[in-house]
């Protein structure tokens, strides 16, 4: 398993880790993502680290709650071997204060977080999403503070755009607090908006980028066919898919489907092998989250990694998933000299 230095940290994660949104299946929106018990949540974990995955990824409002307490009960007597991640934000219980970034809301969910998992640190937390309605300085004070608490190690942002992460960089180094260090985003062959703004913003402040959704909600899994109705044993025909329907380009999506098998049969791996060591290609990526309901969608995503796609072979699929980029984007790309893009093709 290949290892990568997460952002401007010195802690090096796996370059694929586990995301645990299936365990638990409280409620139907995770219910359609899975609701893996601690039986096969341990088995999971197993096969996990026996590739050299160490990396697990959860949320205080996945299940609310339920996902972290199964993990937490998973991995009873290896702590020690795992490098485990969880959230906080977005709304959990009850009451004016059940969500947000604020110091009130982040100390009570860590401390949930720690219980549910049964561990006394988080080795990265993330914001879930940015709060605009606390200051950027109590959030990151707060965070700051239980770092040096020893019940965070690192932090990282979620779903931010670029002035979130770039006002919060700003923020923590002039008063010398901790920074982040990692980004969660959304980043697949069917939407390629982190390009734009987010991946040159993580190339000059040094944050790794943690891929959610790397497969988008499983259309590049490898059912998805033109002209066919979506597996009914889907996520999105479940209504559990956490990419809107809206934001996929239908004839490019089904375009990028095309060039993914062409590409699938000339390396002979899977059309979801081929988009995730797509990603793995790209700047600025530490690690990228992978799900399973079980362990033969883990085994065949495991396969993604040891070995690489060609540069003309990323280039295909480039192209066929290409889409116009929003202003101001478009402006800038017409002087590329003034505004560099990232290198996507450097051997």
């Amino acid at each position: 398993m290949e290892f990568r230095q997460l952002g401007a940290s010195g802690l090096f994660v796996p370059v694929l880790s586990f995301g645990t949104a299936t365990f638990g299946g409280a409620g139907d929106f995770f219910k359609a993502w899975g609701s893996t018990q601690v039986n096969e949540a341990s088995r999971l974990i197993d096969v996990c680290l026996d590739a050299g995955v160490n990396f697990f990824d959860t949320a205080d409002i996945y299940s609310q709650g339920v996902s972290e307490e199964v993990l937490g009960k998973a991995i009873v007597g290896r702590r020690d071997k795992m490098i485990i991640s969880t959230k906080g934000t977005f709304p959990f219980g009850e009451g004016p204060n059940n969500q947000g970034s604020s110091r009130f809301h982040l100390i009570k969910q860590i401390e949930g977080s720690l219980k549910r998992l049964g561990t006394d640190y988080i080795d990265i937390y993330h914001m879930h999403g940015f709060d605009g309605n606390t200051p950027v300085e109590e959030t990151l004070h707060t965070l700051d503070t239980l770092v040096k608490a020893g019940k965070i190690r690192y932090i990282a942002a979620s779903n931010f755009s670029g002035w979130h992460l770039m006002k919060s960089q700003a923020v923590a180094e002039k008063y010398g607090w901790t920074k982040y260090v990692g980004h969660q985003v959304y980043y697949s062959l069917a939407n390629r908006d982190y390009e734009w703004e987010l991946m040159p913003l993580g190339l000059d402040q040094k944050v790794g980028s943690l891929i959610w959704s790397p497969l988008a909600a499983g259309r590049l899994g490898g059912k998805y066919r033109r002209n066919q109705p979506y597996p009914q044993d889907s996520r999105v025909a479940q209504g559990g898919s956490p990419v809107p329907e809206a934001v996929v380009n239908e004839e490019i999506f089904y375009n990028t489907l095309d060039a993914l098998d062409e590409v699938a049969q000339e390396v002979n791996k899977t059309v979801a092998q081929v988009a995730l060591n797509w990603l793995l290609q790209r700047p600025t990526v530490s690690s990228i989250i992978i799900g399973a309901r079980n362990e033969e969608q883990l085994k065949q995503n495991l396969g993604a990694v040891g070995w690489n796609l060609t540069t003309e072979q990323v280039k295909k699929l480039d192209k066929a998933s290409e889409v116009p980029p929003i202003y101001p984007y478009w402006h800038q790309r017409q002087n590329t000299r003034l505004n560099p893009t990232p290198d996507f093709y450097k051997n």
